[in-house]
C-alpha cells in the first residue's frame, strides 16, 4: 500500500500553483518532503495526480517534468481496467493538447509517467491519460528503447524497494517543431533521473535518448545526475545537496548498483 506523506513545497519566492488535489503549506505544517520533487520556482504549475506530479507546460503544452516515488509493492500488484485513450484533464483550466494535435502527425502520444507504474490503483493508472502527462515522442522509440528504460525503472524499484523517478522532454533545439492547431512542441528527447538508497546511501543515475528511431541502449544512454542537469536546467534531488554524506551522489556512477 503506498504510504501516506505530508507534501511540503518552500519557496522564496511567491506560491507555485497547485492544482487538481494539491494545497499549499505553510511553514508550520512541514514535518518531511517529497525526495523526488526537483528544485521548484514560484512560476511552476504543480498539478498533483494520485500518484505523480506534474510540473505542466502551458506554452509547449506538454510536462516540464513529472516526478514520483515507485515502491516494489506498488510494481507487482495487478493491473486494473485499461481506459485506453488520452483526454485533457478537465481539472486544469490552462490550454492543453487534444486528440486532433496528435492525429495524423507522425508522432505517437507518449506518457511521462508511465501508466504500467501505477497499477496499484485504477485511479493513479487513469490519471496518467491525461495530455498534461504526455508528449509526441517517435513511435519506434516508445514502443522500443523508451519503453525497454520504462522497464529497467520497474525492475530497480523491485531491487532495491523503491525509486525516485523524474522523466520529462529536453526541447532543445526544437528541431521537429510543433503539431497540431494548439502547436504542441515536439521535444528533441527524453530523460530520466533515477535515485535509490541501499544501506543509508543514496545513489542516482541519468538517462537521455534523442527522439529518434534508432535503438538506444541503456548504457549508451546513462549519463550523471549533474551532467543531465548541466543539459536541461533542472535541479533534480535537492535534498541531496544539504547533507554533505552524499556530495558525490550527483556526480558519480556506481556501475555495480545500477548494471
Amino acid at each position: 500500500m503506498r504510504r501516506f506523506i505530508i507534501i511540503v513545497i518552500v519557496l522564496l519566492l511567491l506560491p507555485v500553483h497547485l492544482l487538481s488535489q494539491g494545497r499549499i503549506l505553510s511553514p508550520e505544517e512541514i514535518k518531511t518532503g517529497l525526495n523526488e520533487l526537483p528544485r521548484l520556482s514560484s512560476s511552476d504549475i504543480l498539478i498533483m495526480y494520485s500518484g505523480y506530479i506534474a510540473n505542466y507546460n502551458n506554452r509547449m503544452l506538454i510536462p516540464n517534468w513529472v516526478a514520483y516515488e515507485l515502491t516494489e509493492d506498488e510494481v507487482v500488484n495487478n493491473p486494473p481496467p485499461f481506459r485506453g485513450s488520452f483526454i485533457p484533464d478537465p481539472n486544469v483550466s490552462y490550454m492543453q493538447a487534444d486528440g486532433f494535435d496528435y492525429r495524423g502527425s507522425g508522432w505517437s502520444r507518449g506518457h511521462m509517467a508511465p501508466a504500467a507504474d501505477f497499477k496499484w490503483s485504477k485511479n493513479a493508472y487513469n490519471d496518467t491519460f491525461y495530455y498534461t502527462n504526455c508528449c509526441p515522442q517517435n513511435q519506434e522509440m516508445n514502443n522500443g528503447s523508451w519503453n525497454v528504460l520504462e522497464n529497467y525503472v520497474r525492475k530497480l524499484a523491485v531491487r532495491y524497494g523503491k525509486v525516485y523517478v523524474v522523466t520529462g522532454p529536453y526541447i532543445g533545439f526544437n528541431k521537429y517543431g510543433k503539431i497540431g492547431n494548439n502547436g504542441v512542441v515536439v521535444p528533441d528527447g527524453f530523460f530520466k533521473a533515477l535515485l535509490v538508497c541501499k544501506d543509508e546511501t543514496y545513489y542516482g543515475i541519468g538517462f537521455y535518448m534523442e527522439n529518434v528511431p534508432q535503438k538506444q541502449s541503456l548504457k549508451d544512454s546513462y549519463v550523471s545526475i549533474a551532467d543531465l542537469e548541466l543539459l536541461t536546467g533542472i535541479e533534480f534531488f535537492p535534498f541531496i545537496g544539504r547533507d554533505k554524506r552524499f556530495s558525490s551522489v550527483k556526480t558519480t556512477i556506481n556501475t555495480i548498483i545500477w548494471f
